[in-house]
């Protein structure tokens, strides 16, 4: 920091050097005038002693008279002008007085400290407001002259500076001083190669900066504990003293004392001694900077036995020191006793095995080969115990692998009570029917969003993002839910569109009927409105209704799992309350920002907000059935279904042969292969499933079909995988594909536009 003191006044400028030279040759020349004028006067005196003629001495007399007259009256202007400059000299020295007061006064009004060095950076001058920085330390202030090397280290050894803060991208060096005040130094050069330089107190900015921060952190802290008390797991922080710092509701309700919190508390407080000293070995190893994971089990304030999985995560600084460890304990009692009871339950069983094997000992072959058969289940045993295991650690990841098992009984028992909806049994038997396609609706819808969520949280769904026209899907979704308003008294209005966007047409689709259908779910009377308003690079794809409202406080709760906000005094729907925070999954994973806008007895807006795309070129290729139209029938239709579920390939063949189709189902290539010939008998579609039994696909098997055929015939895939790769393979073999539940009326609009299709050819 460079320094300060008070120090000699500024040096005359080189006008008045000048002004003072020109005095003195004035004077010099005036002596040499008098010199002159002396001389003559002697000589005319002397020279009588030499006795000239009169009229001579006369003569001479007069001539001397008029060369004194001349040289007095150049005496007497040069003494004038000496008069004149002397006047000039006193009139510049007041103004140079007057110009360094100011000076003085100007650097003295400066609120901040000022600081003027020479062209070789020694101090020259500084104001008070400087000088009171080092008096107040009690520092001597720097005497005039001192090089600006040595006011900083000055300043830094004394004491009056005690931070020092500086950053490439600002103005100057911010100082901390010894009186509490923050100040920054700004230097300036002069044009003689001096320095000024300025110290601003900006202790306010600071404080303001430093009051602004610590909101930012209370803000911030205050998310992290309404996040954190949410979740169900014990959270806390622990400092270097192994004091706990910060611990949310489940951590404080298992360890707090009653009427205490253990906030502040050390692990030596919190904990009984016998149990701190098991957990001693571990925090010391998570405190000399790893991680670490361990299960105890444990006993609460309350006496409740569990059993806890714990980890803790070492918080380091910039340096490299462990300045705490995170707290993350985990309830995993259940899952224990689950294991306990598995690994009991594996062990009576391996008892069993070798009793019945003792027994059968000598028997004959069939016997042996019934010890093999149980050694076999008892591998299978051992394999389900590890899928049970594993399950129960990731329930996510479980349910979306087996979407594909799990939804086919209720396919078979959707084609089964849609063959049975298009026959004639009677009004009564007619109604039991619809009513129990209303229950598979509602299995199917249950279903399909925990089975839709599960995937969205285990990573399986993948976006296929592609520039697409919006006329067609928001036609479809239109006429949809169109039926659907009318059913329930309500009007949907819509704005057509068509405008090119970039996302991926199932997944935007799927937002879309989600808000619908809560817009339907929550709307007593009136209208719903499905529209779109572009703007610059972008459009808004927006559901208003005319319900009853969201409270304000609730905008953001919808969106979690399990949420429903249900008005006071409406029924109790069937919704699992999955339906926004599916919305909420798809709209992070394809980057598009939803809003909710919603008074309170007048209604609600949601929108999704998608970025504008431009159609590429490209050839035709067969995508996901979305809309056909039906031009001509299906009777005689040869339809060949494989799939390796029985109920699956009965209830399709009901439902086909009910559209006059004739239908031969196989439960795998080998079964068809004895039904049919293969090369050589006539087929107009071949409906295969893509999982078969024996980790043997429909794609595989349709290319055997085809590849023993002269003319391939056309293919419809139903899978329940919905992943990306699987439907771009599709695409490429160019078959159709439809994801199960399969609906009926879609299957049926598909067989139409296949077999219209062969019609035409023919």
């Amino acid at each position: 920091m460079a320094s300060l003191s008070s120090v000699p006044d500024i040096p005359e400028s080189s006008g008045e050097s000048d002004k003072d030279q020109r005095i003195a040759e004035l004077e010099a020349e005036n002596r040499r005038l008098r010199d002159i004028r002396d001389a003559l006067i002697v000589r005319v005196e002397s020279g009588s002693a030499h006795k000239p003629e009169p009229y001579a001495a006369f003569e001479h007399s007069v001539i001397l008279a008029e060369q004194v007259r001349e040289r007095t009256e150049a005496l007497n202007l040069t003494m004038e002008e000496l008069k004149a400059s002397n006047k000039a000299l006193m009139r510049a020295r007041e103004e140079a007085e007057t110009s360094r007061q100011r000076l003085n006064d100007a650097i003295e009004s400066i609120a901040d400290g000022f600081v003027l060095f020479d062209h070789n950076h020694c101090l020259i001058q500084t104001n008070s407001r400087f000088r009171s920085y080092w008096r107040h330390a009690g520092v001597p202030v720097p005497a005039a002259g001192t090089p600006i090397d040595k006011v900083k280290s000055k300043a830094l050894s004394s004491g009056l500076v005690v931070e020092e803060h500086s950053h490439e991208d600002a103005e100057g060096t911010v100082f901390l001083l010894s009186n509490g005040r923050w100040v920054q130094m700004t230097e300036r050069p002069t044009r003689e190669g001096g320095l000024v330089v300025l110290y601003s107190d900006i202790t306010d900015v600071k404080n303001s900066e430093m009051a602004r921060r610590i909101k930012a952190l209370e803000e911030s802290e205050r998310w992290i504990r309404v996040v954190t008390d949410h979740v169900p797991a014990l959270i806390a922080y622990v400092g270097a003293d192994l004091t706990v710092q910060f611990c949310n509701k489940v951590y404080q309700a298992w360890y707090g004392q009653p009427g205490q919190s253990p906030l502040g508390m050390r692990l030596d407080e919190v904990h009984e001694p016998e149990f701190y000293q098991r957990l001693l070995p571990q925090i010391l190893e998570v405190m000399d900077g790893h991680s670490v994971t361990f299960e105890f089990d444990e006993t609460g304030v309350r006496g409740e036995q569990r059993y806890m999985l714990r980890s803790y995560v070492p918080n380091v600084d910039d340096n490299g020191e462990v300045v705490g460890f995170f707290v993350l304990i985990r309830d995993i009692t259940d899952r224990r006793k689950t294991a306990l009871a598995l690994e009991q339950a594996y062990d009576n069983l391996e008892k069993r095995v070798r009793e019945r094997t003792a027994a059968l000992t000598g028997l004959n072959a069939q016997l042996r080969q019934e010890i093999s058969e149980r050694a076999a289940v008892e591998a299978r045993l051992r394999e389900a115990k590890l899928e049970a295991e594993r399950a129960n650690l990731s329930k996510t990841k479980f349910l979306a692998a087996v979407s594909h098992d799990l939804l086919q009984p209720l396919n078979a028992a959707r084609l089964f009570t849609s063959a049975l909806q298009e026959q004639s049994f009677g009004p009564r038997a007619e109604g039991l029917v619809r009513s129990v396609s209303t229950s598979l609706d509602d299995v199917e819808n249950l279903l399909g969003t925990l089975v839709d969520i599960s995937k969205l949280d285990a990573g399986v769904i993948k976006p296929d993002v592609t520039a697409f026209d919006l006329r067609d899907l928001l036609n479809n979704i239109a006429r949809e839910f169109r039926q659907m308003a009318l059913a329930e008294g309500l009007r949907l209005d819509f704005v057509p569109s068509s405008a090119v966007v970039q996302s991926d047409s199932q997944l935007l689709a799927r937002i879309l009927r989600n808000f619908l259908t809560n817009a339907i779910r929550y709307t007593g009377q009136g209208r719903i409105l499905l529209g779109v308003r572009r703007r610059h690079d972008h459009v808004l794809l927006q559901v208003w209704d005319t319900g009853p409202g969201i409270p304000e406080d609730k905008l953001t709760e919808i969106f979690q799992e399990f949420k429903r906000i249900r008005p006071s005094g409406s029924q109790a729907d069937k919704g699992l309350g999955l339906g926004l925070a599916i919305v909420d999954k798809i709209s992070r994973m394809l980057g598009h920002e939803v809003s909710v806008a919603s008074t309170e007895g007048k209604g609600s807006v949601f929108s999704v907000r998608v970025p504008l795309g431009q159609l590429q070129p490209s050839p035709a290729a067969t995508t996901d059935i979305q809309k056909v139209e039906v031009d001509h029938g299906m009777s005689g239709a040869r339809v060949w279904v494989i799939d390796n579920d029985l109920a699956i390939c009965e209830g399709m063949k009901t439902l086909l042969e009910g559209w006059d189709c004739r239908v031969v189902t196989a439960v795998s290539l080998p079964d068809l292969d004895a039904k049919v010939d293969i090369a050589s008998a006539p087929v107009d579609l071949i409906l295969a499933d893509y999982h078969l039994d024996n980790d043997e696909n429909g794609v595989d098997a349709v290319a055997q079909i085809n590849g023993r055929r002269s003319q391939p015939a056309p293919v419809l895939m139903i899978t329940a995988n919905y992943t990306n790769e699987l439907k771009q393979h599709i695409r490429e073999l160019g078959y159709l594909l439809m994801n199960k539940p399969v609906k009926p009326l879609k299957l049926r609009s598909v067989l139409y536009h296949v077999f219209s299709k062969l019609q035409n050819q023919v």
